[in-house]
């Protein structure tokens, strides 16, 4: 047997060559996913080129380390399939892991995979070894060397291909770096050399130590600098990404901007930290002022524990935070602002930081004020107006009964008269239109007075089953119905809202009473009533019927008080369904028409499922010290 040993320089340099080659190449590897197919082909290549140049340079020096002062020379042929084994092993586990449809397990065949392409570039490279002896092999050592390969290399593309930082790919291409390492020299301790010659390996020794330190350190430069170009691409590649993700960020901030909103970000616990430029620039806060929970004194002290409760809800909850609260601005005026944040999570599914942004609502909340002051003024104008016109009805009403006293003394005075019955009936004709005058009059100050009353009205939200709810409409009106030949259907399972039951009873049984009005009589009368969900956590309630339909033109003027449409052989003042969309605005709905005359008519009833309120309420919390709120 010769006695072997290793130089201790180059075992060093082979280790270091497995290491940073692994490093590089799945580093190249990692950037393969989420890139174009042109792009994720080129990573590929340079990945499997690095790697499998790597493993095979480690490889070749660690060979050279092994001094076992015989001659030795290698196989042209043989060198360049291992070195080709190397390549196309670790392209394949490569291009397996990624794929765009690859798993976490597809690790398990990708491992394997290459494990066994670095045991079998290694025994290949043995093999193209030409020296003057025998070469034997322990098959239990060379069992446990590809062991070593396969188990190392499935650790450290798992650890690649997960979301990862760049400590932990060092870790990854630390393990397959002393993998690659471990297995060839377990791989070189199961081989057993017997010398052919006695005698000469001293001298050999003596002859070509020098120049065989001269070849590794060659190779590990050649090596090296392949390895060199490889980061340099990668590192240009992240100097673009890097790029991108500015480009991004300042489209993210334009944005922002274009929408008049300010962007802040808070650490978990709902502390502002570090440069807040937008914060600083809508409060006039120094960054010493606003960091911690000092943001919380620029907020309105009315709506400072409101805030903090729902802030802790939406925390607890790892949801969006949408909210609404009153910020002091730089020249001192409170200013409403609508705010949305969202959780940004680490790789472990915690939250490593609140993104948010504060929405200049000031002008909209002014505007919806002075809407609700003049919606007000027209309801007292339409309640003095009413009544004021009220009195004088009274008047005419009275004198009209003093004139019906007064007709019979004249019919009295009158009987010899040649023209007295037809005084008389011209008298009564007379009073009989300023009676029926005087009712319709009355009828339309009722009708005014009602809707003055509904926009005043105070509305008292409750959970309402609106299947049972509706289909107790539909049982009140069933005598009408039945008269008509009509049914009414309603659907299962109508969602659930909450909200004022005598007000949504009044908007569907108008709906349900008008459809039965005017219902075709030609064919069967059928009424249904069905619901769906709608965006911005709605509901889309419709009542359809196949009675005479609506002509385009009269869509919008329906909804008018005391206009009507179509025949007029039904009887109503036209107030119904101006009644209707008033309640439903007043609910924070909205309600829409589609008709075809002689095919019949749907109306949508669009409801939240809770009630809409200007902002939300809550109750107080503890002090500033305690909050979690984001410095919105």
């Amino acid at each position: 047997m010769v006695p072997t040993g290793y130089n201790a320089a180059l075992v060093a340099l082979s280790v270091a060559i497995a290491v940073l080659a692994s490093y590089t190449a799945l580093d190249l590897g990692g950037r393969m996913r989420g890139t174009g197919s042109r792009a994720r082909w080129a990573w590929l290549i340079g990945a499997a080129l690095a790697m499998g140049g790597g493993i095979w340079s480690m490889h070749f020096v660690g060979m050279l380390a092994f001094e076992m002062g015989l001659p030795a020379a290698y196989d042209f042929g043989s060198t360049l399939l291992s070195l080709l084994i190397a390549i196309g092993v670790t392209g394949a586990a490569l291009a397996w892991l990624g794929r765009g449809e690859a798993g976490r397990w597809d690790v398990l065949v990708a491992g394997p995979v290459m494990g066994i392409g670095v045991a079998a570039m290694h025994y290949t490279g043995m093999a193209a070894m030409r020296m003057p002896g025998n070469l034997a092999y322990s098959p239990p050592i060379v069992a446990l060397s590809v062991g070593i390969a396969v188990v190392a290399a499935t650790v450290a593309l798992w650890l690649t291909f997960r979301p990862t930082g760049v400590w932990q790919r060092f870790v990854a291409a630390l393990v397959m770096g002393l993998a690659v390492a471990g297995m060839h020299y377990t791989g070189m301790a199961a081989a057993t050399i017997t010398a052919g010659e006695a005698g000469i390996h001293s001298a050999h020794l003596a002859a070509t130590s020098v120049d065989q330190q001269n070849l590794a350190l060659s190779v590990a430069g050649v090596t090296f600098v392949i390895l060199f170009l490889a980061m340099l691409a990668s590192a240009f590649d992240q100097q673009r990404i890097q790029g991108e993700l500015r480009a991004s960020e300042e489209r993210f901030r334009a944005a922002v901007q274009a929408v008049r909103g300010v962007l802040w970000t808070n650490d978990p616990q709902g502390r502002m930290t570090g440069e807040q430029p937008g914060w600083a620039a809508l409060t006039g806060q120094t960054r010493a002022e606003y960091e911690g929970f000092g943001w919380a004194d620029a907020v309105h002290p009315d709506d400072r524990q409101p805030s903090v409760e729902a802030w802790n809800a939406t925390v607890a909850a790892r949801s969006t935070f949408v909210h609404e609260h009153r910020v002091r601005a730089r020249d001192g005026l409170w200013r409403h602002f609508s705010i949305r944040a969202v959780p940004v999570l680490d790789a472990q599914g915690a939250i490593r930081e609140w993104v948010g942004v504060h929405t200049d609502i000031t002008e909209q909340r002014e505007a919806e004020a002075e809407l609700r002051e003049s919606n007000e003024e027209i309801q007292r104008y339409a309640y003095i107006v009413s009544h004021d016109l009220r009195a004088p009805l009274v008047n005419v009403m009275g004198f009209t009964s003093e004139l019906e006293a007064v007709r019979e003394e004249l019919r009295t005075l009158l009987r010899d008269h040649p023209q007295g019955k037809r005084i008389d009936d011209d008298i009564g004709e007379s009073l009989s239109f300023i009676q029926a005058a005087i009712i319709k009059m009355e009828r339309l100050i009722a009708a005014i007075l009602k809707l003055s009353r509904e926009g005043r009205r105070r509305f008292n939200p409750e959970p309402l089953a609106m299947t049972v709810l509706v289909r107790g409409i539909a049982d009140a009106q069933r005598h009408q119905a039945d008269r008509q030949s009509a049914t009414v259907t309603v659907a299962d399972a109508l969602p659930e809202i909450v909200a004022d039951r005598l007000a949504v009873e009044q908007v569907f049984g108008n709906l349900i009473d008008n459809a039965l009005k005017y219902l075709d009589p030609s064919r069967p009368g059928r009424i249904e009533i069905s619901a769906k969900p709608a965006a911005g956590n709605r509901i889309r309630f419709a009542v359809s019927d196949n009675g005479r339909g609506i002509a385009a033109r009269d869509h919008g003027r329906i909804f008018e008080l005391f206009r009507r449409s179509g025949t007029q052989d039904q009887p109503g003042e036209g107030i119904g369904l101006a009644s209707v969309k008033a309640l439903v605005r007043a609910l924070g709905g909205r309600i829409e028409v589609s008709s075809q005359p002689g095919k019949g008519t749907t109306f949508v009833v669009t409801l939240p499922r809770e009630p809409v309120t200007g902002r939300s309420e809550a109750a107080t919390s503890n002090s500033p010290e305690t909050m979690s709120l984001a410095a919105e």
